[in-house]
């Protein structure tokens, strides 16, 4: 499967991530932030039974399989249904599954200078984290000035409600884990996706 990921993560404008042990919150937080109108989603592979649940979710939505380290584990998740492949540091190992595999690599990176890397490495979108400390919206506009051809996707403790700020910034989207998806319920989840999508495409 061929994706364009960095024109449909630019209509999402949200790339939610979720990270927790337990299969089945994950399954069900999945599916509340699909209903939501998410489309893409990250899923952290804390433990082997997630592969499972990427599998499940693949057959509804465009799943990365995120918090990927190792070349076993990005080959496991390929085989399980992950169209994307992400990770906290930029590796040339993953780099390479993701061109054999003709898998979109995500990768993360802190500064400017390691951004540009992954850009010269062919790396379509990288992370910036943690966005929040590192400055927040300024730095991500003060890392695009010099290099707009850049395609960041900053994370790490992104309010909701700042969310537009760095779309405004050129961010091509914004990675929100926690503050999207701790919830009394599952279907506050969907409220608080829906909420919050409608806010940033009514401008």
């Amino acid at each position: 499967m061929n994706i364009n990921l960095t024109d449909k993560l630019k209509e999402n404008k949200i790339f939610p991530i979720i990270r927790n042990n337990d299969a089945d919150v994950v399954l069900r937080t999945a599916n509340a932030l699909i209903e939501g109108g998410l489309d893409v989603i990250e899923i952290a592979v804390e433990r082997p039974e997630i592969f499972e649940v990427i599998e499940e979710l693949s057959k509804n939505a465009i799943i990365c399989a995120g918090g990927i380290i190792t070349s076993v584990q990005a080959q496991l998740a390929i085989d399980c249904g992950a169209k994307i492949l992400s990770s906290p540091i930029f590796q040339k190992n993953l780099v390479k599954i993701s061109k054999d595999r003709q898998i979109p690599f995500i990768a993360g990176t802190s500064t400017a200078n390691e951004a540009y890397e992954a850009w010269k490495a062919r790396i379509p979108l990288v992370k910036v984290f943690p966005a929040s400390a590192l400055g927040g919206k300024e730095y991500i506009e003060n890392m695009l000035r010099p290099m707009p051809f850049l395609n960041v996707i900053p994370q790490g403790n992104i309010k909701l409600e700042e969310a537009k700020d760095y779309i405004k910034a050129g961010a091509v989207a914004v990675g929100i884990g926690r503050n999207l998806t701790n919830a009394q319920s599952y279907e506050e989840i969907t409220k608080k996706t829906k909420t919050l999508l409608e806010s940033l495409n009514n401008d």
